[in-house]
């Protein structure tokens, strides 16, 4: 064999080491890819419970992508199967939102029938004796008479913890503001949330008004107007009760409805 045709034979086999290299590198970034993302899913339990077979699917091309990065020159392969695995999880966490969507849109809709059903129901008084009856219950559950105006406060019970959707239990509270506010239609409210001081600033300050809005969207829901509700929201400004106590914590985990005079003159906000 001549020099030169050893030389051209090196030079071939120094390209495909260099080639395998290239391939096997690559290969090992995706396979840990992979292995992230299905790991992600597996954990979640709403993907287990929605999209179980899409979990499945990217856990046995994971697991053959890896089998295939034990073989010499497998790199592409083992490429193919850790990308087929990424999309199985992604097609999962894809599926589980949108029913997850499709869930809460559903529950959000049953509650509103179901309150609108229970407004109704309660029309059976005279309009003049309910209108005397629900202002005596509103200023009953009323806490407050401060310069702000008339303050009645929903409690940190009535949310679960670091969400802002109101439990089924405010919906006795939340009618009677409803049914207050259609038989004086010149007054307003001002919903104002607020937390305890765990947490980041912000986190709190989107808390406090994520809270706040849900009060005023189930309002605007059962038929009150828009432009009769403002929403502030304040984080963990302001509290009642101080932080080092869970009791106090939960004392400043609140919405608080600031009532306007009946001529719809609301105090000043903070």
């Amino acid at each position: 064999m001549s020099l030169k045709t050893k030389a051209i034979g090196g030079l071939i086999l120094a390209g495909c080491a260099s080639l395998y290299g290239c391939a096997g590198q690559h290969s090992d970034v995706a396979l840990q890819q992979a292995g992230a993302d299905f790991q992600k899913v597996k954990e979640d339990s709403n993907v287990l419970r929605i999209a179980p077979k899409d979990v499945i699917r990217a856990g046995e091309s994971l697991a053959r992508a890896d089998r295939l990065s034990t073989y010499w020159g497998s790199g592409y392969d083992v490429v193919h199967y850790a990308y087929l695995s990424q999309r199985y999880s992604e097609i999962a966490r894809e599926h589980t939102n949108q029913v997850l969507n499709e869930e809460q849109a559903a529950k959000l809709e049953l509650e509103r029938q179901r309150l609108q059903l229970a407004l109704r129901e309660s029309k059976l008084l005279s309009v003049q004796q309910q209108g005397k009856w629900l202002e005596e219950q509103i200023v009953a559950l009323a806490t407050t008479q401060t310069d702000r105006g008339l303050v009645m406060t929903l409690g940190d019970v009535l949310f679960d913890t670091g969400e802002a959707e109101l439990k089924n239990s405010a919906n006795r509270v939340v009618l009677k503001i409803v049914q207050f506010l259609q038989l004086n239609p010149k007054r307003v409210v001002r919903i104002e949330g607020y937390t305890d001081s765990t947490g980041g600033k912000q986190d709190n300050l989107k808390l406090s008004r994520d809270r706040a809005q849900s009060v005023a969207d189930v309002l605007m829901d059962l038929g009150i107007e828009d432009k009769r509700i403002q929403v502030e929201g304040y984080g963990d400004e302001y509290p009642v009760d101080v932080n080092a106590t869970e009791r106090g914590r939960a004392q400043n985990r609140r919405v608080e409805i600031v009532f306007s005079d009946e001529k719809g003159q609301l105090g000043a906000a903070r």
